[in-house]
């Protein structure tokens, strides 16, 4: 299908949109759904001595991942070790679970996140391990239970909505193959 095509069928399609609004009576019941009703479940497990993850405050969009290790781990400048949380997620179709650092533990002591974010795929059921990396010229000892990211739920376009299409050329944009800085510093 050519890009004319293309836009033709997404007119229709707008079209056809449009004739249903014209035809909505707006006297007919008619409400919104409660936000509850929007809202996506995520189950997890807990195989460690840990509190469960919960969101700490209200409008939080993370919540803490603990290391589940039975004694201190010292990271050196640079180092990086994969750290086990004990914690296995449910996903719900759609989302996943990023694997961030945490804003004290960086500015603080150059504790972050190797792979920031990390993807936990809906469909992966095994633990969630941290990635923890020193960027401080200081070692670093992480203690059994801290607090040592944080876990943030993200709704993603992922292959139940995208399909990846291969093509011999991409259309053309005003920004074009410009990037790495290409819109200047100021």
């Amino acid at each position: 299908m050519d890009n004319l095509d293309q836009q033709m069928n997404e007119l229709n399609e707008l079209k056809d949109l449009m004739n249903k609004l014209e035809t909505f009576n707006s006297n007919e019941d008619f409400s919104v759904p409660s936000f509850d009703e929007f809202k996506i479940e995520t189950k997890f497990t807990n195989n460690s001595n840990n509190p469960d993850p919960e969101y700490a405050k209200v409008g939080d969009s993370g919540f803490d991942l603990r290391a589940f290790i039975s004694e201190p781990i010292t990271l050196k400048p640079l180092e990086r070790k994969l750290i086990p949380t004990g914690l296995k997620f449910e996903l719900s179709t759609n989302t996943e679970l990023q694997v961030r650092p945490r804003s004290g533990m960086a500015l603080k002591y150059g504790i972050s996140v190797l792979n920031t974010p990390g993807t936990v795929d809906e469909g992966y059921r095994g633990e969630v391990g941290v990635i923890a990396v020193n960027l401080s010229n200081e070692d670093y000892t992480i203690q059994p239970g801290e607090r040592i990211a944080q876990g943030v739920i993200m709704n993603v376009v992922g292959q139940s909505i995208s399909k990846l299409v291969r093509v011999n050329n991409l259309s053309e944009t005003e920004r074009g193959e410009g990037g790495f800085g290409s819109t200047g510093k100021q």
